[in-house]
Parts: C-alpha cells; structure tokens; sequence
C-alpha cells in the first residue's frame, strides 16, 4: 500500500510539473488592451479612477485604450455641486493619459441637468444612452470592467 502511495504521489508530482513547464514564462508584460470601466454609483467614483491609473501604470498608455462610460450617479464626478479638485485632477490627468470619458445623456435630463451644470464634460463625452455606449464599445472588442 505505501509503495502503491508513493507511486502515485511520483506521478502526480510529474504531472504538475509537465503542466508548470508547458505554461508560457511570464514575461513582466501585458500586451495591448481595450477597456471600458462601468461607472453607476456614486460611492465608486475615486476607486474606478484609482483602478483606470492602476491600469495605466501596469500596462502602458501606449498599449492601452479606456473608456469610462458613467451614468445614474456616477454622473456626479462630472456634476459643479457634487464634484471635488481631487476628483477634478485625477480625470484631468488620465485624459492627457489617453482616457476618453463618456456620460450618459439619458441621466442627465432624468435629473434635469444640463451640459452647464457640469465640470470638464463637452458635447462630445456624451453619448445617448451609457448602457447602449458600454455594449457598442464591447461589440468592437473592448473588455468590460465593473469596480
């Protein structure tokens, strides 16, 4: 019986290493990526930005392309009475990254907001509808992320 155990314990001992040696090394790079971060909740705002940097860091602003489609209260980084400078500066700093933001114009006339009611968006960061705008981008490829 010990010698059946120890057998058995050799073979599956070869096993996993025939498993670890056909894995591909890990090269300490990620290739290029397409990214759209979901925003709806206001309670998430700083921890979408801090993972959309993470992001950036770990893979390269030139292997990178992110969207971050916001709507419900997610609308409220962009909004004059709710938005901060800290927020305010971390959207600055990702968009000269390369991170092109979208909101949601269904939101903002459910709420009755304007374009005036907001900081940094222009007509261009809207889109119609940001769960119509999450499914296009994922129909061309980009990977959903929702923080």
């Amino acid at each position: 019986m010990e010698k059946r155990i120890g057998v058995m314990a050799m073979v599956l001992a070869a096993v996993c290493m025939s498993l670890l040696t056909a894995l591909p090394a890990w090269s300490g790079e990620y290739p290029p990526q397409k990214v759209v971060y979901h925003l709806n909740n206001k309670d998430y705002i700083m921890d979408v930005l801090r993972n959309v940097q993470n992001h950036i860091k770990a893979v390269g602003e030139d292997k990178l392309d992110v969207y971050v489609v916001s709507h419900a209260s997610g609308v409220n980084m962009y909004l004059k009475d709710k938005t901060n400078d800290e927020i305010m500066s971390k959207i600055k700093s990702l968009q000269k990254q390369g991170v092109k933001f979208r909101q949601c114009e269904f939101t903002l006339q459910q709420k009755k907001l304007t374009l005036k009611d907001t900081v940094i968006l222009t007509e261009a960061d809207m889109v119609k509808s940001g769960v119509a705008e999450i499914i296009k981008l994922q129909q061309q490829g980009y990977h959903y992320i929702k923080p």
